[in-house]
């Protein structure tokens, strides 16, 4: 069962929900639309437009106390804080020269992380004393363009997907701000910038999470590839990559459904669920939204009348239809956990260039 919801004719770099559920941020080109989920049918009703940026709103993301963060191609980020039923904007000073590409908050909210194509990753917290802001840059050794970001638990380590097909993960510690993180399969001692883990994975990484325990990564990328990495115990050491191939197009976003199961999707604009585990390797198991299924059901029900009915609309025997068989009529762009734990995920959302969001049934 799946809830598709059209609140665009432009494409939808990104959405991300409310912690409550009640409402969905859009990004809609310049601007990001605020729609209020008003019964149980999940028709949407818009609350605001948050309008500051002057070039695509590429990300954004809603924090556990609500503060919204958004990036643009106009090199720049703003948070959003709620004030009595709108939104305040507050500058935040990335110190880039390229775009930003993407935006996710620490889990606390106490910080968040840009990616962008300026090689760096600026990571930001607040400064009560000049009520902005302000980042500190990770760039050693990123050489290209970030597509994706992901905080551990800990708020302290931090995992990048980039250009370069290159899955790092860096300690993104911020003394006064975070509390000492406890020792981790990804290291021990932590500062800034810290390098943990580098891997070249042989193409552009679209996008990459930590599993629900925290113990390795998966990642998404160009070649119609899902990697999953294990951390080894020495420093940098990588205990063992499963790669699985397929024949499908480039995926652009990727969630743990559990520890043992994923879902991704792309340009092929329906989900695809892999499941397995370093012990046994992984695998597609099934999709969600499968068009083959409907195909086949179709061709079934299909009956001499229908196809002499379409002859008649279209004056002639061509029956083909330009729209496809799935929810979504293009790419996938993102995907995020709905409803559930994160170690068992029971409804997840999606977003992409048709203007929809949509909440699938796992």
């Amino acid at each position: 069962m799946s809830l598709p919801l059209s609140l665009s004719k432009q494409p939808i770099y990104d959405h991300c929900f409310s912690v409550d559920r009640r409402s969905v941020a859009i990004s809609k080109g310049n601007d990001v639309e605020i729609y209020e989920l008003t019964d149980s049918s999940g028709k949407p009703r818009l609350l605001t437009t948050l309008k500051h940026h002057d070039k695509p709103v590429t990300a954004l993301d809603i924090s556990i106390d609500g503060k919204i963060v958004t990036c643009s191609q106009d090199r720049n980020a703003l948070v959003w804080v709620p004030t009595n039923g709108d939104y305040k904007p507050t500058l935040v000073l990335l110190r880039i020269n390229r775009a930003a590409t993407c935006v996710k908050w620490s889990p606390n909210g106490k910080k968040f992380a840009v990616g962008s194509s300026a090689r760096v990753i600026s990571v930001c917290y607040f400064e009560d004393e000049n009520d902005w802001w302000i980042s500190k840059h990770i760039k050693r050794p990123l050489k290209s363009t970030i597509l994706s970001l992901d905080w551990h638990p800990n708020n302290v380590l931090l995992a990048c997907g980039s250009t370069d097909s290159h899955v790092r993960v860096f300690s993104a510690y911020i003394k006064g701000v975070d509390s000492k993180p406890s020792p981790t399969v990804w290291g021990e001692r932590l500062p800034f910038q810290t390098l943990c883990l580098d891997h070249n994975l042989g193409s552009w990484v679209h996008d990459v999470k930590f599993d629900p325990t925290s113990n390795f990564l998966g990642a998404a990328t160009h070649d119609g590839s899902v990697t999953f990495i294990y951390p080894g115990p020495g420093e940098l050491e990588v205990a063992k990559i499963s790669k699985v191939r397929t024949s499908f197009l480039p995926f652009r976003s990727l969630i743990f459904l559990s520890p043992s199961k994923v879902v991704v999707a792309g340009h092929d604009c329906y989900p695809i669920v892999f499941e397995g585990s370093a012990e046994e390797g992984w695998k597609h198991t099934y999709s969600i939204d499968d068009p083959a299924t409907k195909k086949r059901n179709y061709n079934e029900n299909q009956s001499a009348l229908n196809m002499f009915r379409q002859m008649d609309l279209k004056g002639s025997s061509d029956t083909a239809s330009s729209s496809l068989l799935t929810i979504h009529q293009n790419t996938i762009n993102v995907l995020r956990p709905f409803q559930g734990t994160s170690g068992e995920v029971t409804k997840f959302s999606s977003s992409g260039n048709d203007g929809k969001v949509v909440i699938f049934d796992v």
